[in-house]
């Protein structure tokens, strides 16, 4: 399997390329040539996350040097828990992404991209940075993936205020080869300065760049296997197509579940929960895609203006009308995530984080609409994590999950640095000493 960029189609890559590289040269982000079609009954015999990885992603490693590794990969980075919880009866459940050591859903992903990148690389090789953009949760799980390992530093930029205080202390947290700044700006801003330093040619070489935000080619692949895996427990249930509702931001776990669809996985129509950062809903009503400042709301971690995943969503439906591909988008203001969190706690005694009760009150919506298709909800974060919004909704306190207790309990630290390219080249260049 060859990847190219979705700006020229003309100089593929292998995947080990494409891994090491983040962002393609172009500024363009790395897709598959093709896309292998499996049907529900091609996966019969295989059972848990792990194995149903392995097999859905052999044909994008053919080829690949780790092609031979993918068993151990999955393996190593997939065996979390994963519980398809009741929500409405024999109609919705919720797949619950948030058991990994950092209780959210980019846990799964990061911890794959690391498997990757550490097979991928001999010991005489130099240190690679790897820089990450976070709204809240990618940063903490890039962290907890990379910690300590041999080879690897890790930059995150967060926006300073915009991140809850406890993303914000786990991404301080540790220490090592994880170094942390917080950005006078939004997750755009950071976004922005990481892809600009991945396209400074002195600084990638310098510093060995690779990105282990959303953009990652070997971020996306691992996300496809989870709505496989669901999709394929509920169809041997129901012996029906569910659709999906996925809470989103920069669209790369929403971007995995409609590949998983296209690949052949039993989805029907893929929902896209976003909170008032409208870019994404206003597209899909029909308005031309047009990306600007990210706003400030209570589902931080999906406070993104201009969505980088946008590009391949269009890539892959290049020689199609996307409008017209089952993939709907609705935005949910900060009042209805209050209301949800209040409402469905007070009905079935569960505490929602904030992103995941904007795709509740999608289904809510929809249910209201008339639309009686099962549904399978993607609940991406423990609401501990963001306790500020949740507590006083609830009257109550939530429980820290152990891991995410223990890195509270660590001291926490991270620099200022402003939004200007030219603070961040500084600032890198003070880390590069540090493995």
């Amino acid at each position: 399997m060859k990847y190219s960029s979705t700006r020229n189609e003309t100089e593929p890559v292998d995947l080990a390329t494409a891994l090491r590289q983040g962002l393609a040269p172009d500024g363009g982000l790395y897709v598959p040539e093709a896309l292998p079609a499996f049907g529900p009954h091609d996966l019969n015999a295989v059972t848990g996350l792990p194995a149903t990885a392995k097999r859905l992603l052999a044909p994008f490693f053919a080829g690949s040097p780790l092609e031979d590794d993918l068993a151990e990969i999955c393996a190593e980075a997939l065996e979390l828990p994963l519980p398809i919880v009741d929500f409405e009866p024999g109609r919705s459940w919720m797949l619950e992404l948030f058991h990994g050591p950092t209780a959210a859903f980019k846990d799964f992903a990061a911890r794959f991209l690391a498997a990757c990148m550490g097979r991928l690389r001999s010991p005489a090789d130099p240190v690679q940075t790897v820089i990450v953009a976070t709204s809240g949760d990618t940063g903490g799980a890039v962290a907890a993936a990379f910690h300590r390992r041999p080879g690897f530093r890790v930059v995150i930029l967060y926006p300073q205020g915009r991140v809850s205080a406890r993303q914000a202390h786990q991404l301080g947290a540790f220490g090592d080869n994880i170094h942390t700044f917080k950005v006078e700006g939004n997750f755009d801003d950071c976004q922005r300065l990481a892809k600009q330093a991945l396209n400074d040619r002195e600084l990638n070489e310098r510093l060995q760049l690779t990105s282990a935000n959303s953009i990652s080619i070997g971020r996306l692949l691992p996300q496809i296997s989870y709505y496989a895996n669901a999709s394929l427990q509920l169809w041997r249930e129901l012996s029906r197509p569910v659709d999906v509702i996925v809470p989103t931001g920069n669209l790369g776990n929403a971007l995995a579940c409609i590949l998983a669809r296209e690949m052949g996985l039993p989805i029907g129509e893929v929902v896209l929960a976003t909170n008032a950062n409208r870019t994404l809903p206003d597209y899909f009503s029909g308005e031309d895609y047009r990306g600007r400042p990210g706003l400030a709301t209570l589902a931080n971690a999906m406070d993104v203006g201009d969505p980088s995943n946008f590009e391949r969503l269009a890539w892959f439906f290049r020689d199609r009308d996307l409008r017209t591909a089952d993939i709907h988008s609705h935005s949910i203001d900060d009042e209805a995530i209050r209301e949800t969190i209040r409402r469905v706690d007070a009905e079935q005694r569960m505490a929602l984080c904030p992103h995941t009760a904007c795709a509740v009150e999608v289904l809510r919506q929809r249910r209201a609409a008339g639309i009686t298709t099962p549904h399978l909800i993607a609940a991406t974060a423990h609401p501990a994590k963001f306790d500020e919004v949740v507590e006083p909704l609830l009257g109550r306190s939530i429980t820290p999950p152990p891991a995410l207790a223990e890195l509270l309990g660590r001291p926490s630290h991270a620099e200022p640095l402003s939004a200007e390219f030219g603070d961040l080249r500084q600032a890198m260049g003070n880390v590069s000493g540090n493995g």
